[in-house]
């Protein structure tokens, strides 16, 4: 009993069951009286709480800043403190699943592609049909503006189908610069080796046993596990390829992305000039005079007819004078 409300609630029933006098009841809790009299002057916001809740309830796996971003769609104006402070009173925390290995040593920070198609990422995520079938699921991310390009699901994908999707790719959003994966077999075969020459783009392969090395790719698998794989139970590859386009639709032109100034996928593709905001102007290293020669460095405005530029001389003289 340490809130307000557990010890009223506390007190009443003292009263109610055994007959106690509220004096005695709140001397019994260690509640104070005028706790037990205050009337909070303090809006319920009865109707943003049933807001949402039907949000949370909807999309399990958002957390409260999420939320904020969807309510401010709405019209709802409200401060991200006080709907962190409702979102607690709710207990619609989202819950952590398992824990994480941390990677140890040195790491250097990854480049960000500075325009659409400029580095494209893949990835295979599995999971498993309610009657124990397993298939895999192909991946593909464009790391600047972090659209889901493609989820392909099937029991098997070989290097060959692929290359069948990265072309059909390459057809709607045109060649990327370069392809990141790991070192997965599908993807160190002769057919993809023989895709990448063909087409002329570039496949970077990470370190082996490094999967932060390709983390737009991981990060955004965790998220499809999170939100979507974890949540659902596929009875069928179909239901899953429908479950997946609906979720890629969603994610692409609905789900709000941190990394992005809390915009969609969508809309930061649509709205953005990647090489005139992201430009960053390397500093200038400070121009550095000449050295002064071994006779001189005791005295520099005697320098004054050496081998030095006049300028220089002649702006010491005046300092000294």
């Amino acid at each position: 009993m340490v809130t307000p409300a557990a010890k009223r609630k506390a007190v009443a029933h003292l009263r109610d069951a055994f007959g106690m006098s509220e004096r005695r009841a709140c001397k019994a809790i260690g509640c104070c009286r005028m706790t037990m009299r205050y009337q909070t002057t303090r809006a319920d916001d009865a109707g943003l709480r049933q807001r949402m809740r039907a949000i949370a309830q909807e999309r399990r796996r958002f957390g409260y800043r999420r939320l904020h971003v969807l309510l401010k769609r709405e019209g709802y104006v409200i401060n991200h403190k006080k709907l962190f402070r409702l979102y607690r009173e709710e207990k619609l925390a989202v819950r952590r699943r398992g824990g994480r290995k941390r990677a140890i040593g040195t790491r250097a920070p990854m480049t960000v592609p500075m325009a659409p198609n400029d580095r494209w990422s893949l990835d295979f995520v599995s999971d498993q049909l309610t009657d124990g079938r397993r298939f895999r699921i192909l991946t593909v991310v464009d790391d600047c503006t972090r659209e889901c390009l493609a989820l392909v699901a099937d029991t098997s994908l070989s290097s060959p189908r692929v290359a069948r999707e990265l072309d059909r790719l390459m057809i709607e959003r045109g060649k990327p610069k370069m392809v990141v994966s790991d070192n997965g077999s599908e993807l160190t075969s002769n057919a993809i080796l023989t895709w990448a020459d063909q087409s002329r783009v570039a496949w970077h392969y990470i370190a082996p046993g490094k999967p932060m090395q390709n983390a737009f790719i991981e990060s955004f698998n965790g998220r499809l596990r999170d939100e979507l794989l974890n949540e659902t139970l596929f009875t069928s590859l179909a239901q899953a390829r429908v479950a997946l386009g609906c979720w890629r639709a969603d994610y692409n032109e609905a789900r709000p992305h941190s990394q992005l100034g809390w915009k969609t996928p969508s809309e930061f593709a649509f709205t953005c000039h990647p090489r005139r905001s992201r430009r960053c102007a390397m500093p200038r290293a400070p121009r550095r005079l000449p050295p002064l020669p071994p006779s001189n460095r005791a005295n520099p405005t005697a320098g004054a007819n050496s081998g030095l530029d006049k300028t220089w001389g002649q702006g010491h003289s005046v300092l000294k004078a």
